[in-house]
């Protein structure tokens, strides 16, 4: 049995997943894939050209503006952020934009938490190890929904300028009729654009081609699951024919778009559904990440396999978003310390050496999950942790080649490295200047 197929599915996805070009849909409508991680659409109106996301930097916007050039030279005098919350969306938007160009979001009734910008470090490191800004090529095959490229580029975004608060609204843009409806999924002030004469949806991030990050291991608030399954239930109402998501290729043909949707949605709620019921039912955490999983019906389909998020986090963030931290066990409503729990374990298992031996053992059979949460045991305790220590990395990157998620395989290997003392822990700077952001 091949054990890093996890590797393998990744590699492919890199290989066919995000052919480097601006493509055109329909007439007048172009999309740009493969300038890094994220896509932007380029819709022609009569004098001018309106462009739905704007890139994650300056340099991919440089060059996808360039190929757009080769269609058409009208000026993009409006830009629409699916959403404003994630830099990779908005950090070309100073390269695309004419002087005074309306820049429209959606105003969220929730803002970010107060405080977020207190943690703006914190959603640096971890979003430098999520989107593996440390590792090599090799280590790093590419972030699942988008290819292997510099997340930390020079930025040139804007704010928006222009917000709407309504639930659905329509406009005239240069000639262009437009539909924005606020659709909160991947962030609370997400929204989807409408194009119905080109029969063109732009989805933003609550369809892409992989299960999606219903929770993201970088960190954040909750993302209501809920919300996310009735925004494809909005967007399942519309005659699309074409389908643009700000991540990954773009589906084309009325009843492609279609199914693909309803699977997309029929995935997500049965998801959530059966997480509730087993709340509902008592069971944890734990218990429902290990049983919930999705009928073959969805999980042979290819966009929906875990590149990026994977059901057992969206499983365990839901618990959170509803219940909270404590699992209803009375036990759990204490906690000894660290430290004093990790010296009980290692005497009851014989020792430090004991402790050790059965690591080790774990390393060598093929049981990396069990050694890892050994190592930590001793490194709680503090002792033998130099052993320990390298002893987990090793585990870490064993099980970090193991996963289909780009996210966790970056995880593991960046935090594998960083025990081994391999190279500085790199930031992900986007992510610090996106827990600053406001949609005043």
């Amino acid at each position: 049995m091949n054990r890093f197929l996890g590797e393998e599915k990744l590699k492919k996805q890199a290989e066919i997943g995000f052919p480097k070009g601006v493509t055109k849909i329909t007439d007048g409508v172009y999309f740009a894939l493969g300038y890094g991680g994220s896509t932007c659409t380029l819709v022609e109106g009569e004098n001018e050209c309106i462009l739905v996301d704007t890139l994650n930097a300056a340099v991919p916007a440089e060059e996808a503006l360039a190929e757009f050039r080769k269609y058409t030279d009208k000026p993009i005098k409006h830009i629409i952020y699916t959403h404003y919350f994630h830099f990779d969306h908005t950090s070309g938007a100073g390269v695309f934009a004419t002087e005074g160009c309306p820049i429209i979001g959606y105003k969220t009734p929730y803002p970010q938490y107060g405080g977020t910008d207190l943690l703006k470090n914190a959603y640096m490191m971890r979003g430098g190890k999520q989107f593996g800004l440390a590792l090599n090529a090799e280590e790093s095959i590419c972030i699942g929904i988008g290819p292997r490229n510099d997340n930390n580029r020079e930025k040139k975004p804007l704010k928006p300028n222009q917000f709407f608060t309504e639930k659905q609204v329509t406009m005239n843009l240069g000639g262009v009729e437009v539909v924005l409806t606020a659709a909160p999924g991947e962030t609370d002030d997400q929204l989807f654009v409408w194009f119905p004469k080109q029969k063109v949806l732009c989805c933003g991030d609550n369809y892409y081609e992989s299960w999606p990050n219903l929770y993201a291991i970088r960190g954040g608030q909750y993302r209501d699951v809920y919300s996310w399954v009735q925004a494809l239930e909005n967007m399942l109402k519309l005659d699309a024919e074409y389908l643009l998501p700000g991540h990954t290729r773009a589906v084309v043909g009325k009843d492609v778009v279609k199914e693909t949707l309803t699977n997309y949605h029929d995935a997500i709620e049965y998801v959530l559904v059966e997480t509730l019921k087993g709340m509902e039912q008592g069971m944890t955490t734990d218990q429902l990440a290990e049983t919930v999983v999705l009928p073959e019906k969805w999980a042979k389909l290819p966009y929906l396999q875990e590149y990026y998020g994977t059901v057992a986090w969206t499983v365990r963030s839901i618990y959170g978003g509803y219940l909270g931290w404590f699992d209803g066990n009375p036990t759990n409503l204490g906690a000894m310390k660290i430290k004093d729990k990790a010296e009980h374990t290692i005497r009851m298992m014989g020792g430090a050496d004991a402790v050790l031996a059965e690591i080790r053992r774990g390393l060598a059979e093929e049981d990396e999950q069990w050694a890892v949460e050994l190592c930590d045991v001793l490194i709680n305790a503090g002792q033998l942790k130099e052993d320990a220590v390298t002893c987990k990395a090793a585990g870490l990157l064993t099980l970090g080649r193991m996963q289909t998620s780009a996210n966790a395989r970056h995880y593991y290997i960046a935090t594998a490295n960083q025990l081994l003392g391999k190279g500085k822990a790199v930031g992900l700077n986007g992510a610090a200047a996106d827990a600053e952001k406001k949609s005043e």
